[in-house]
C-alpha cells in the first residue's frame, strides 16, 4: 500500500469521523433544546391545571432526565456506538431499583392520584390513612395532618389512597344527628314542642332543610327521639355543645326524665 493510498483512507476516516461528531453533537444540541422545551410546556400546562408546585418540580426532573437519556443515546448511535448492552443494563438497573424501592414508588402514585383528583386540598377537616385532623401539607410521598389536639401526622400517601377518605368540610351544611331518650310516663308532645323551640332559637340553624323532630325508636327503657337540625359545616362542633346542653337543661325543667338504662331484678323465694 502506497503512501497516497494510506493519506486518502486516513482523510476518509477523519471526514466520516468528524461528520458523525458533528452529526451526533449537533443532534445532542438540538435534544437538549427540544427537550427542556417541552418540559417548559408541559410546566405551563401543569400550572394552569393548578398542580401542586412539589409534583410540578419532581415531574419537571423526571421528564427531563428521561429525554436526555433518549437524546444521548441517539447521539451515541450516530457516533457508531451499539446501545443495545446499554438498554440491557440500563433495564436491568431501573427493574432492580424498581423493585427495591416499590413501596416508595407506590406512595408516589399515590400522591400523584391525590394531587390530580383532590379529593381534599390544604385546609380540609379529613379523616384518612387513620387519621382524622387539618390537612397541612401535601406532598410527592406522604400528607400532613395536624389533629385537633395539635399533634403532627404523617401519614404515607400509599395508606391514604387504598382506604376511605371522608373529607369533613367537603360542603358548606352539614347535618346534626342527635338522640334524646325521654321515660316513657313523660309526655311525648311536651318534649317534642321543647326541642321544637330550642332549635327556632338558635339563630345558627338553618331553615332549609328543615330540622327532623320524630320518635325514633321505643327502646327498653326509654322512648327516644331524633333530633335532627342542619347548621353550617363551620358551627357544625359548636352547635352540637350547646344544644345537647340546653336540651338536657330544659328538659329538666320541664320535669322530664332522662331515664338511663337500668335492670328490674325479681327474687322468688321457695317454699321448702
Amino acid at each position: 500500500m502506497n503512501f497516497q493510498a494510506l493519506a486518502e483512507q486516513a482523510t476518509a476516516f477523519v471526514t466520516t469521523y468528524t461528520i458523525n461528531i458533528l452529526g451526533a453533537l449537533l443532534i445532542f444540541l438540538v435534544g437538549k433544546w427540544l427537550a427542556r422545551k417541552l418540559v417548559a410546556l408541559l410546566r405551563k400546562l401543569m400550572e394552569k391545571q393548578e398542580v401542586d408546585e412539589t409534583l410540578i418540580r419532581f415531574l419537571d426532573k423526571i421528564v427531563l432526565y428521561t429525554l436526555m437519556v433518549v437524546v444521548l443515546m441517539a447521539a451515541a448511535d450516530r457516533l457508531g456506538v451499539n446501545t443495545n448492552s446499554f438498554l440491557t443494563i440500563l433495564g436491568a438497573a431501573g427493574l432492580a431499583v424498581g423493585l427495591a424501592l416499590k413501596d416508595s414508588l407506590g406512595n408516589f402514585a399515590s400522591g400523584v392520584l391525590l394531587v390530580f383528583f383532590r379529593p381534599f386540598k390544604i385546609g380540609d377537616a379529613v379523616t384518612a390513612g387513620g387519621v382524622t385532623g387539618k390537612v397541612e401539607a401535601i406532598s410527592i410521598f406522604n400528607t400532613t395532618f395536624l389533629t385537633f389536639d395539635n399533634q403532627r401526622m404523617i401519614v404515607p400517601n400509599g395508606q391514604i389512597t387504598n382506604g376511605v377518605i371522608t373529607n369533613i368540610n367537603a360542603n358548606p351544611t352539614r347535618r346534626l344527628d342527635l338522640v334524646f331518650g325521654i321515660s316513657y310516663g313523660d309526655n311525648i308532645l311536651t318534649a317534642k314542642a321543647i326541642f321544637k323551640n330550642i332549635l327556632e332559637a338558635d339563630s345558627r340553624i338553618l331553615d332549609e332543610p328543615a330540622p327532623l323532630i320524630v320518635v325514633s325508636e321505643l327502646a327498653d327503657s326509654s322512648v327516644n327521639f331524633f333530633v335532627r337540625p342542619w347548621v353550617q359545616t363551620e358551627e357544625y362542633w359548636a352547635v352540637k355543645f350547646d344544644l345537647t346542653e340546653k336540651i338536657k337543661i330544659a328538659l329538666e325543667e320541664a320535669g322530664i326524665t332522662i331515664p338511663f338504662p337500668q335492670t328490674d331484678i325479681h327474687l322468688h323465694q321457695e317454699e321448702k
